[in-house]
């Protein structure tokens, strides 16, 4: 149906991209994002690696693996038209124990179902010769993932938008959402703006925000603080390209590994503690009403029981430098304390079901005129494009 408003929740990258492939793939239709902040890109995608994945990590069939795999061609396209960096430094998926080897190979299989492109088994030697400071005996080499900008994408996403004649009106918290005839209501306060259809894409605040519009209450979103160090200018050429571990089933989280960035930074982390808050960027943010929501909740305790070691390993890091390098130093033996300094710190907004576990796939649900993206995690912004088309498609029953 031409002539129909749709709104967006969220100016993050999926949000954006959602409204963009709206604009596209039906004319006539206004799309009109709805951001609290005053700029887009301000949060998850705002905080995001940089990292364009190629899909190596994802169980096949899940969608995870599908959107990624599509995701990726579509970004290196955009972003060549667009000017946006783009760059395949290529990625080293290391192990650095014995006992990781099983693993590595049930990783390469499940990367080869996957197509992941040019994706190979290199020797202890092979490492040296593509990461000459690495460590490592054996590694799985994918020379096609890339690092990008995608703060820099979320805001050409947003100028297409805008070109098509939709909006993204920023500084807009939702505070209600109100079915009215043919429509729904979102409000801000005092202010209203009416619309035929709405796409919530509210990352970290995913779940209350889906709440306003009866979606259910679960998964509910834990944050959970991603922080890093930086390698020291004088540092940086010791790592070439992405320098990642070989990931244990038994964590709930990747692990420390080496991210350049496109601006010449090196990254090493990150991390993942509990925060006190979801928009918890400083360690000393803290937001009673957050806390309270997530001890009231089941699947906290549960996820707790799981994973406390996990999480006093965590935390050991994240108050010292030297515990946070420890895991660092066998990927590049030789880098510690001495060669970083503090860098910053992301949220992830981590869904969670009521029995414990961490939702580890996208979940949309649709319930009416409302379409609520539940969990988007990695690599939701490498797929955020693949992903627009797929929320397109359920919203309009094109799927």
């Amino acid at each position: 149906m031409a002539d129909e408003t749709i709104g967006i929740v969220g100016a993050g990258i999926v949000g954006l991209a959602t409204g963009r492939e709206i604009a596209l793939r039906r004319p006539g239709t206004r799309v009109v994002v709805l951001e609290k902040e005053q700029r887009v890109a301000v949060h998850q995608t705002g905080h995001n690696s940089g990292v364009v994945h190629a899909g190596i990590y994802y169980p096949p069939g899940s969608l995870k693996a599908d959107l990624c795999v599509r995701g990726v061609s579509m970004l290196r396209e955009y972003c060549r038209d667009r000017g946006v960096p783009y760059d395949e430094i290529g990625k080293l998926v290391m192990a650095v124990h014995p006992d990781e080897l099983g693993r590595m190979e049930s990783l390469y299989e499940r990367a080869r179902t996957n197509h992941v492109p040019d994706l190979r088994k290199v020797s202890k030697e092979e490492i040296r010769e593509i990461e000459p400071h690495a460590g490592g005996i054996a590694a799985l080499h994918s020379p096609r993932t890339a690092i990008t900008d995608y703060p820099a994408i979320a805001r050409e996403f947003a100028k297409d938008i805008e070109a098509s004649g939709g909006e993204v009106r920023l500084g807009f918290p939702v505070t209600s959402l109100t079915d009215v005839p043919g429509g729904i209501a979102v409000a801000s306060g005092q202010h209203r703006v009416r619309v035929d259809r709405l796409i919530l894409c509210a990352g970290l605040h995913a779940d209350s925000v889906a709440r306003m519009a009866r979606d259910g209450q679960e998964p509910r979103i834990v944050p959970f603080r991603g922080e890093y160090m930086l390698l020291k200018p004088d540092r940086t050429h010791l790592v070439r390209g992405l320098l990642y571990p070989v990931p244990d089933p038994r964590y709930p989280f990747l692990g420390v590994h080496f991210t350049p960035r496109v601006d010449g930074s090196v990254e090493v982390g990150p991390n993942a503690v509990l925060a006190l808050a979801r928009e918890g960027y400083q360690l000393g943010r803290i937001s009673p009403r957050d806390l309270l929501g997530l001890a009231a909740y089941p699947g906290s305790w549960r996820m707790a029981a799981r994973h406390w070691r996990t999480g006093v390993k965590e935390y050991r890091g994240s108050l010292s430098a030297a515990a946070f390098m420890k895991d660092a130093e066998a990927y590049v033996p030789g880098v510690g304390v001495r060669d970083v300094v503090r860098g910053g710190a992301g949220v992830r907004a981590q869904a969670l079901d009521r029995d414990g576990t961490l939702v580890d796939d996208f979940r949309i649900h649709r319930t009416g005129r409302v379409t609520a993206v539940r969990n988007a995690p990695s690599p939701a912004a490498t797929a955020s494009m693949a992903i627009a088309e797929h929320i397109v498609d359920a919203v309009f029953g094109e799927a």
